[in-house]
């Protein structure tokens, strides 16, 4: 483990002015709090937060990002509390601890609806401090560094995940580095194989060559001495993944592979980097296709550089990167950059983006998509894919990801043009709407007055913008005929549960599944985009009854010493999946309250009587009171339906008390005993889809006890 001076010391290198005594308490905070946890390695667990600070290190960045790395697990895996976090290290801190904490706990590779959700939240977490997401990549590099010691369906998984997610999520933010690391951690794993493959080749090829890096960097070395250009030349082999997916895109094998090694150049000025260039394709022939000026055209993350591809050392293909010593500060950090000290000072280097505009830029679309596969088609186009530029006859720029068409850029400029779109001139020549666009490529699109959307553009266009305004266009030109077939779908499905489809069940059918109104829910239906099983299961979802493995109710909360014992409290009936707090009572125990029950703020000054608290996250008994109020029509039988409705969610009636008699409603309060918040949830769902309900709420007054 990094010792805490040495860790200060790598922060002193970049940062003279840092709090080292703020980030020695940090030190120590965080071994007492894991002092008696281990990993699966059997080393100490603070070896790790110690590891992903230093991580944070080569990044340059600030104290709080730091500190935060040698924090990022105390508040989910031990005894200290976001307010103790908050008391000694900052507010700062403590939103940053507790943002990883909540960003640790989110499902990304989940499926569906779920997975749509928590990338929501993610890209929440990012807008509100991007740091949070540096710390989280620091910590799932070291945990990829050391995943060997984990068993192997869980170095899969994790693997995976991190294949998918965060390895792209590193490259769009620019840190390419990591993003290659990260991807060669988990091919180790999910491939070691192919990866091996890769490396033998390597040493064969190098054992037949000699060392090819060698030789052309001396060669590139002796072209900018002849030319009086002062420059650095670096020059690698490109990482076994990065070889592995080239290979499996082409078709190729090893042999046939050219451009395996990569250079670059850093220069002093912007002017050198077009003198470098001139001076490499004098020296070697150019590859056509393979230059991107991205000094003249930024990407969103700030990534600066001249790329381009010659024929070098005896014929053997190599990409050269060109750039000044700024852009090469932000090539390696990307959005982070801004963050980062350069010769003791923050927030020099002109190229650093803005990290809230970055974040905007990225999600500005987000929010207008109207379902979870929009949205994560929106999410994963941003994320995974590469960019052109494209001019319009204007000369202004437009922004497509890799493979977009002309319909991809329509719809880029303007809704309506997408729409109307019946052709597309490319450089001036007619091409159809199909074509793949490159880079610096000038497009025309001709409309028509009276053209609609086909139902195949969407194959042809790969932006989630277009796809969504392509499938809402065709929505409403058949919207009447989906309505009424989604109708007759809708009443055959209600009437096989014995249940009645009602105007006010689709509208809680709608809420449930994210959808603007009932309406728009039998358009899907009858477009066959949701099923009709989808808005049965959304009021009626099927509750597990399989009793094995719950949780003992006496040891359902987690935080108390081994002589206290608990009760709920009645003023805001907690349960499980809910976040909790307890206070003590002298010969009572411990109390239960939910973290933001309004009787909490009598003890505000009693700080030494709350406990932190936390549910167990195994599956709980129904035996947790709550009680409901309920407005219900004063009609024969309605009581009746209810009780059968909470009876079916599978959950039991302890006590029913009638608070109000109305001629047309009567008002009861209902002692429900659910499972844990998604149970109560589900039966407060059916409850309000009926249609004699009129009203229902938790009752959490004080004065819950009938």
């Amino acid at each position: 483990m990094i010792p805490v001076e040495d860790l200060i010391a790598l922060v002193r290198n970049y940062n003279p002015n840092t709090d080292a005594v703020l980030i020695r308490r940090a030190y120590a905070y965080g071994m007492e709090m894991h002092k008696e946890q281990f990993r699966h390695s059997g080393e100490p667990y603070f070896t790790h937060p110690v590891a992903v600070a230093a991580i944070l290190t080569e990044q340059r960045l600030d104290d709080a990002t730091i500190i935060t790395a040698l924090l990022h697990d105390t508040i989910e895996d031990t005894k200290a509390t976001y307010t103790e976090v908050a008391d000694i290290f900052g507010k700062e801190v403590a939103e940053l601890v507790d943002g990883v904490t909540k960003l640790t706990n989110l499902q990304l590779s989940s499926s569906g609806s779920k997975q749509a959700e928590n990338f929501r939240k993610l890209f929440i977490a990012m807008s509100r401090d991007l740091r949070v997401i540096l710390v989280k990549l620091g910590d799932r590099l070291h945990n990829m560094r050391t995943i060997k010691a984990m068993r192997p369906e869980k170095q899969a998984q994790k693997a995976r995940e991190t294949m998918d997610i965060y390895a792209p999520l590193a490259g769009r933010m620019g840190m390419h580095w990591m993003r290659e690391e990260l991807e060669d951690l988990a091919f180790r794993v999910l491939n070691p194989e192919a990866r091996n493959s890769i490396i033998r080749r390597f040493i064969t090829l190098q054992r037949e060559t000699g060392d090819v890096i060698h030789k052309i960097t001396g060669d590139i070395r002796k072209e900018l001495e002849v030319e009086g250009i002062e420059a650095d030349v670096y020059g690698r082999a490109k990482k076994p993944y990065s070889i592995w997916r080239k290979m499996e895109a082409k078709h190729i094998g090893f042999s046939r592979l050219s451009d395996i090694y990569g250079f670059r150049v850093i220069t002093r000025s912007e002017a050198d980097c077009y003198r470098v260039l001139g001076s490499i394709h004098q020296r070697w022939r150019a590859v056509p296709g393979r230059f991107k000026d991205y000094i003249s055209q930024p990407k969103s993350n700030g990534y600066r550089s001249i790329h381009t591809t010659v024929s070098g050392r005896d014929g053997k293909r190599v990409e050269v990167q060109i750039r000044t010593r700024q852009m090469h500060e932000v090539a390696e950090s990307g959005v982070a950059a801004h963050w980062a000290y350069r010769d003791g000072q923050r927030g020099e280097n002109p190229f650093a983006v803005d990290p809230a505009k970055w974040i905007a830029g990225l999600s500005e679309r987000f929010d207008n998509a109207e379902d979870t596969d929009e949205f994560l088609e929106h999410m994963k186009l941003e994320m995974y894919s590469d960019q052109v530029f494209c001019f319009t006859p204007k000369g202004e720029v437009v922004k497509l990801p890799r493979g977009g068409t002309p319909l991809d850029y329509a719809y880029a400029i303007h809704t309506r043009i997408g729409d109307s779109c019946v052709g597309a001139k490319v450089d001036g020549l007619r091409v159809p709407l199909w074509t793949r666009l490159k880079n610096g490529q000038s497009v025309e699109i001709i409309t028509a007055e009276g053209q609609r959307p086909q139902g195949t553009w969407l194959d042809i266009v790969v932006t989630g913008r277009a796809k969504a305004a392509i499938r809402k266009s065709l929505r409403e030109e058949d919207r009447e005929r989906f309505i009424k077939l989604g109708r007759e779908l809708g009443r055959l499905a209600f009437e096989h549960i014995g249940k009645k489809m009602s105007d006010k069940a689709l509208t809680t059918a709608a809420a449930a599944l994210r959808i603007q109104d009932s309406d728009e829910l039998l358009a899907r239906l009858g477009s066959a985009e949701l099923t009709a099983r989808d808005v049965v299961q959304a009021l009626y979802p099927e509750i597990d009854t399989d009793p094995r493995g719950e949780v003992d109710e006496k040891r359902a909360v987690l935080g108390l010493s081994v002589d206290q014992s608990f009760q709920r409290a009645p003023c805001c009936q907690p349960v499980p999946g809910e976040r909790i707090v307890g206070i003590t009572y002298r010969g009572q125990g411990v109390v239960v309250h939910a973290i933001d029950c309004p009787v909490l703020g009598e003890y505000e000054e009693q700080t030494d009587r709350w406990v932190d608290l936390h549910w167990h996250s195994g599956r709980h008994k129904p035996v947790y009171d709550v009680t409901l109020n309920v407005t219900m029509s004063n009609d024969a039988g309605v009581l009746g339906r209810i009780c059968t409705l909470i009876g079916e969610q599978k959950a039991n009636i302890s006590d029913l008390h009638f608070k109000d008699r109305k001629p047309d409603y009567y008002r009861i309060w209902i002692n429900v005993e659910v499972r844990d918040a998604e149970h109560l949830h589900a039966i407060m769902t059916a409850l309000d889809a009926e249609s004699d309900v009129a009203a229902i709420e938790r009752a959490r007054d004080g004065a819950n006890s009938i």
